[in-house]
């Protein structure tokens, strides 16, 4: 039968142990600990949210130490409605953090003895923290990922929808931050949606480099009790175990890959921002953001500040600076565990919320932006098509670096005239070169510039149209 719980909300109980024993360590100790110190080593605020991957990991090791005798039947059916006891009490949210509850594992050890009594001090025979935390972790940060991935592919999903709807919108497209040759607003928003396709690729590939179970590796040295780490790996849903117990425990390589991994989207995500905040300024007025992604000033009634674009761009600071910090924690660790290594979870998840929040918002910001075509056509400029001036000579079989010398010469000469460079006429051309002709003059055309662009990943219509059908199947699971 199920044990019944006591009221999980009460600070005691008949089979509590005493405080030097609810933790997992005191056996050798005989002074009581510093106060600052318990506050100074708890992590349970931190590493609480991984309740139901210990309570996972806890089960599995349960069953397995059942497998090679170290408990009987009874223990480890006991062990079991323990253990799902304190999760219901978790899910509910009335389980109770006593005195000594410095960390999640043994906030539920703790808890698991106090509900079944002495057979819940077996549960940890042959496990360290130190492979039941990296195994926690391994399995929270798989679900994580999964999240991720999701926000990320929602992301693509907004800007190949836009893409699509807005594809006759033309734009400059810039470098040096100056104008350089007319591009489609859509080609804008999809070679955002690239980065963000290989950030979800990058993530992937984390993720299953990350699919590998440590558990059964003990303190540093391995299992005593001929614990079977493969099936244990497999009822957790690893692709495999661990290979070499001192690595196992030692590890943080996926902390630190999923770290950069977050620094590079933010990177990304501020760029993209950064792009919105300059397009919206009365200067550019490409766009408007929408109103529920900003806000206004407390002194100056006309404003109205792109807030969740500038917090985006801001945010990516925060988040390289804890890659930063945990490469400086590692980099002078000695073999093999250490307590430096409880700080990857402060850095580690502080960055994975950002990230979530930050894809959820980038989302919104996308779907709600407010172009405005005619300020975009409006902001091309004849010297966008010097370019196409170079290529009209190309086709005619002049070497590309001549064209590309007369047309600075024609470029300078309406310069010199202060003129639009389509104003140039067609002797004023015939005097750079003779095989300028009459044809010449349809050169001087937007639309069909950006259409002459018309190789894979160009700017024509069709091209584009592709490339957000494909990043649209993508983001869905179509068949692509």
């Amino acid at each position: 039968p199920r044990p019944t719980p006591p009221d999980a909300r009460s600070t005691s109980s008949p089979t509590s142990p005493p405080l030097a024993m609810s933790k997992l360590w005191g056996g050798r100790f005989t002074g009581k600990t510093d106060p600052v110190m318990e506050r100074f080593n708890n992590s349970l605020d931190v590493d609480k949210v991984m309740w139901s991957h210990d309570i996972d990991g806890s089960v599995a090791y349960a069953a397995a130490l059942e497998q090679c005798g170290v408990l009987t039947g009874a223990e480890a059916s006991s062990i079991r409605d323990g253990l799902e006891l304190v999760r219901e009490e978790w899910a509910k949210g009335v389980f109770v953090v006593k005195e000594g509850d410095e960390d999640i594992h043994t906030a539920n050890e703790r808890r698991l003895t106090e509900l079944i009594g002495a057979a819940g001090g077996k549960v940890h025979t042959g496990r360290s923290r130190n492979d039941q935390v990296v195994t926690d972790l391994r399995l929270y940060l798989r679900s994580v990922c999964a999240e991720l991935a999701s926000e990320l592919q929602s992301l693509v999903a907004v800007a190949a929808k836009r893409a699509e709807a807005e594809v006759d919108m033309l734009m400059p497209g810039y470098t040096h931050l100056q104008s350089a040759q007319p591009i489609r607003w859509s080609h804008w928003m999809l070679c955002h949606a690239q980065a963000w396709r290989r950030d979800h690729q990058r993530l992937v590939q984390a993720a299953e480099r990350m699919n590998e179970c440590p558990l059964g590796s003990g303190a540093l040295a391995g299992h005593p009790f001929g614990i079977e780490r493969e099936a244990l790996a497999k009822s957790l849903g690893f692709r495999k175990p661990t290979a070499n117990s001192l690595d196992s425990v030692s590890d943080r390589d996926f902390v630190v890959e999923l770290s950069s991994w977050a620094s590079l989207l933010m990177c990304h995500l501020s760029r993209f921002a950064e792009d919105i905040i300059i397009f919206s300024t009365q200067e550019f007025g490409f766009l408007k953001c929408g109103d529920s992604y900003s806000t206004g000033s407390s002194l100056m009634p006309q404003k109205k500040n792109p807030d969740a674009a500038e917090l985006l761009r801001g945010k990516a600071n925060r988040v390289i600076g804890h890659n930063t910090a945990l490469l400086g924690m590692l980099k002078g660790l000695p073999m093999a565990y250490n307590k430096d290594l409880q700080e990857d979870k402060y850095a580690l998840f502080d960055s994975l919320d950002t990230v979530q929040a930050a894809l959820k918002i980038s989302s919104g910001v996308l779907a709600t932006l407010l172009p405005n075509p005619e300020r975009m056509r409006g902001a091309l400029n004849s010297f966008m098509l010097a370019t196409d001036l170079s290529e009209y000579l190309v086709r005619k079989g002049v070497p590309f670096r001549e064209t590309h010398h007369i047309s600075g010469r024609a470029v300078q000469m309406a310069e010199q005239r202060n003129c639009p460079l389509t104003q140039l006429t067609l002797a004023d051309l015939q005097t750079l070169h003779p095989l300028f002709t009459s044809d010449v003059m349809s050169v001087w055309d937007f639309d069909a510039a950006v259409e002459r662009r018309d190789s894979i990943g160009g700017t024509s219509r069709r091209r584009v149209l592709e490339q957000a059908k494909e990043l649209a199947d993508w983001a869905t699971g179509a068949p692509q």
